[in-house]
């Protein structure tokens, strides 16, 4: 399970933000965005050798300074969880996600005002498909948008037909109940081959969003 940090005195995040929990499937590597500033060398080191189990020294030492920087800048950007999934597809290779949640501040008094406003917003972009979720932890927002990337013509010869890339993200949009914030999970793939079932294993993480702590005693 995963709950939101709350960062100490030592740490550059002003804000205590309520309880946030949801439980992630196998397969994800989490990126320590939660680390602290003295933790964050050790943490992205095990983050490496954790998805690059079968690696070697030289390959684990030159990557992780990267994934080091790159977890510095994300937990600036007010990310509470930031993960890479792979799976195995057998002879087919591998299918890959990126999955985040971030949380940013918002005036809403109301979950469902909140809601609406976000579904009136992104349904604004005709590139985006928005939808209204009730979900066991309140109203949300779902946007789906699809873009198409082309390869740098100059990894192409004349010849070549330009080769393009289709990715897919997901987001939701989850007000807080307990506080003026917003909740915003995040799935990303270019493994649209497996689109759908990515977009089952995002479901089947908001059907685990707590906003209570859960290390509280339950009062029942």
């Amino acid at each position: 399970m995963t709950a939101a940090p709350h960062p100490t005195a030592e740490e550059p995040v002003p804000l205590l933000l309520p309880p946030l929990s949801f439980v992630v499937p196998d397969g994800f590597h989490h990126l320590p965005v939660d680390a602290s500033a003295d933790e964050l060398p050790a943490s992205t080191a095990a983050f490496v050798r954790n998805l690059y189990p079968a690696g070697e020294a030289e390959l684990w030492n030159s990557a992780a300074p990267y994934y080091e920087q790159v977890a510095a800048l994300l937990s600036t950007a007010g990310l509470l969880y930031s993960g890479l999934g792979i799976f195995g597809m057998g002879d087919e290779g591998v299918a890959h996600c990126s999955f985040s949640v971030a949380v940013c501040a918002s005036q809403h008094a109301d979950t469902e005002a909140a809601a609406q406003g976000m579904l009136a917003i992104l349904s604004g972009d005709p590139l985006n498909d928005a939808r209204w979720l009730d979900l066991p932890c309140g109203p949300a927002v779902s946007c789906v948008s699809m873009r198409e990337l082309s390869v740098d013509a100059e990894q192409t010869t004349a010849s070549e037909e330009q080769a393009r890339i289709i990715t897919g993200q997901i987001q939701i949009y989850l007000p807080f109940p307990t506080g003026p914030y917003m909740a915003v999970f995040t799935l990303s793939t270019a493994s649209m081959q497996c689109w759908g079932e990515f977009c089952d294993m995002l479901t089947a993480v908001l059907q685990t969003v707590s906003f209570t702590d859960p290390e509280e005693p339950d009062d029942g």
